[in-house]
Order: structure tokens, then C-alpha cells, then sequence
């Protein structure tokens, strides 16, 4: 039931961020796009507190510190509104990267400067 949860929330998400990038790269009206865009943030924040009750490890690994870099680079809509197309278009490369990449990549601890694993049998559940 826990993968199922947090494949549907990833699917909602993925719907999300699908439905708000034509409102981004185009230009158009945040009217057209920002039920997209909210449902994207929505369940990104719900993806994260997935992870982070999982693992607290998830910070310092380069899946968890290359989120938070996609997130300080989606507020930079605000003060670069003229570069969100290009913003956007950086942070979908970057989660595609991250999500696909090898477990070497994902799990790499930029405080430990090496792949970092939960301990076996130490990896909580979502549900504690």
C-alpha cells in the first residue's frame, strides 16, 4: 500500500508539472496553468516529506540536495520571471537525471563525499 500511495502521489505530480510546463514555456496566462502548477508543488512537498520520513540521509544525499537546488531554482521565477522557460527546462533535465541516474548517483552523500546507504534493516517505513 506505501509504494502505491507514493506512486500515486508521483503520478499526480508528474501530471502536475506536465500540465503547468505549456503555461511556462508559452507564456500564457498563470490563469490557463496555475491548478497544474499547484497540484505539482502539492505533491512535491508530500514526495519529500515521503523521503524524509524514510531517511533523514535523503539531505545530504545528491537526490535530496539536487530537489532542494530545483526548488531555490523554481523561486528564482520570481526574480528572473524572464528566464522561467529556461528555469523550467533546467529543473525537468535535472529530475530526470537524478531520477534515472545510477544509485551511485542518487545516493551520493555531499557531506560524506561517497555513496552513502541506509544501514541494512535501518530504513524506516513511511509509516514509522
Amino acid at each position: 500500500m506505501q509504494r502505491l500511495s507514493k506512486t500515486a502521489v508521483r503520478a499526480l505530480h508528474i501530471l502536475g508539472v506536465a500540465g503547468s510546463a505549456g503555461g511556462i514555456l508559452y507564456g500564457l496566462e498563470k490563469a490557463v496553468w496555475i491548478h497544474w502548477w499547484i497540484m505539482a508543488m502539492v505533491t512535491g512537498i508530500l514526495l519529500i516529506t515521503f523521503e524524509l520520513m524514510q531517511s533523514r540521509l535523503w539531505l545530504i544525499q545528491l537526490k535530496g540536495v539536487l530537489t532542494l537546488v530545483k526548488l531555490g531554482l523554481l523561486s528564482c521565477f520570481f526574480i528572473l520571471p524572464e528566464e522561467k522557460a529556461a528555469l523550467y527546462v533546467v529543473v525537468i533535465l535535472m529530475s530526470v537525471i537524478v531520477a534515472h541516474g545510477p544509485a551511485g548517483l542518487r545516493h551520493y552523500s555531499i557531506w560524506h563525499r561517497r555513496r552513502i546507504d541506509e544501514p541494512k534493516g535501518r530504513k524506516k517505513s513511511m509509516h514509522g
